[in-house]
C-alpha cells in the first residue's frame, strides 16, 4: 500500500519537515501548498498583472493558489491540516472543509487552546493530533498495521 498525503495549514513552523522526515522509509508521497509566503500572496499579480485595490490583489492570488490546492486535496488519500499559534489560518479551515466534503481522511494538527474554536472541524476529522510525530505514527500504522514502539 502507498499513500498520497496533502499537508495543509500554517507555514511559519517546521511541522511539515518533521512529518516528511519522520516518514522516511514509508511509501508516502507528500504534497503541499506553496509555503513561500510572499510568493503565495503575490502570485496572482505577478502572473496576471498588478491591482491597485488590495482586495483584488489578494483575490487573484487566492484563485491561482486554489488551482494547486484543489489538485493536491483531490488527489490525496489523507489530508493533514495544521492550525498554528501565530496566525488564524482561515484558509486551512476551508481546506479541511473541502477535504471533508470530498470524503478524504482528515487528520487535524492543533494546540489544545484551539480545541473549542475548531470543534466542528475536529468533529469532521478521523484524528486530532498535537504533534507532527503523532501524525507520522498514524501514517505508519495505516501503512503497516503496527503500533509505535
Amino acid at each position: 500500500m502507498s499513500l498520497k498525503v496533502y499537508l495543509s495549514g500554517e507555514i511559519h513552523t517546521d511541522w511539515r519537515d518533521r512529518i516528511v522526515s519522520g516518514a522516511k522509509g514509508l511509501d508516502i508521497g507528500f504534497s503541499a501548498p506553496v509555503t513561500d509566503h510572499a510568493a503565495s500572496d503575490d502570485c496572482g499579480v505577478a502572473i496576471l498583472g498588478e491591482e491597485a485595490d488590495k482586495y483584488w490583489h489578494d483575490h487573484k492570488g487566492a484563485m491561482v493558489n486554489a488551482i494547486r490546492t484543489r489538485k493536491g486535496i483531490a488527489e490525496a488519500d489523507i489530508v493533514v491540516v495544521r492550525f498554528g499559534d501565530k496566525y488564524k489560518q482561515w484558509n486551512a479551515a476551508f481546506d479541511a472543509g473541502y477535504a471533508s466534503a470530498l470524503g478524504k481522511s482528515l487528520i487535524i494538527l492543533q494546540p489544545p487552546e484551539h480545541d473549542h474554536a475548531l470543534k466542528e472541524v475536529d468533529a469532521a476529522a478521523l484524528a486530532v493530533t498535537r504533534e507532527p510525530e503523532e501524525v507520522v505514527q498514524i501514517l505508519e500504522y495505516v501503512l503497516k498495521g503496527t503500533l509505535p514502539g
